[in-house]
């Protein structure tokens, strides 16, 4: 697959950072059993990625068998990531599609992640105000349970 998105200065594989770590140094096509393994996704799930166009184009061997390529993976990278945020996957679809008609949709694409920020940025404030009713109620526990014990030494003394 060739999703790279350009402009006339620079190069973006719309991807997260590719983690080398998890590939073999040097190689560049994988089966959909290795990608399994690097990614944790399931081959029923890498092939309707592609069936719904989430991943549009992937090479075949001579014999038609999936050959992924490091861009690939990177791509299913951001894929990932963009499911984290909540994403609906339509979204993630037409984001792949924008990609594919080229940079005269950069527009469309900044508006698209720039709502999914604001989504996400909504749903951290929220995960903050759990965490703190949750601070506060451990605190409040962690108290009573001193003074429950401070009580409980004072009676047997």
């Amino acid at each position: 697959m060739t999703v790279m998105e350009t402009t006339s200065t620079r190069t973006d594989t719309c991807a997260a950072p590719p983690h080398p770590h998890r590939r073999p140094a040097g190689q560049d096509s994988y089966t959909i059993s290795e990608v399994v393994a690097f990614t944790g996704l399931t081959a029923h799930t890498l092939r309707w990625y592609e069936r719904i166009g989430l991943m549009p184009h992937v090479d075949r061997s001579h014999t038609g068998q999936r050959r992924y390529s490091n861009r690939d993976l990177d791509w299913l990278d951001l894929v990932g990531k963009l499911r984290l945020t909540g994403m609906p996957v339509a979204d993630m679809v037409r984001y792949a599609e924008l990609v594919r008609e080229g940079d005269h949709t950069f527009g469309e694409r900044f508006e698209l992640l720039e709502t999914t920020r604001r989504d996400v940025l909504a749903r951290i404030a929220e995960l903050q105000d759990t965490l703190a009713v949750l601070d506060r109620k451990i605190s409040f526990y962690a108290d009573a349970g001193r003074l429950y014990e401070q009580e409980k030494t004072e009676k047997a003394v």
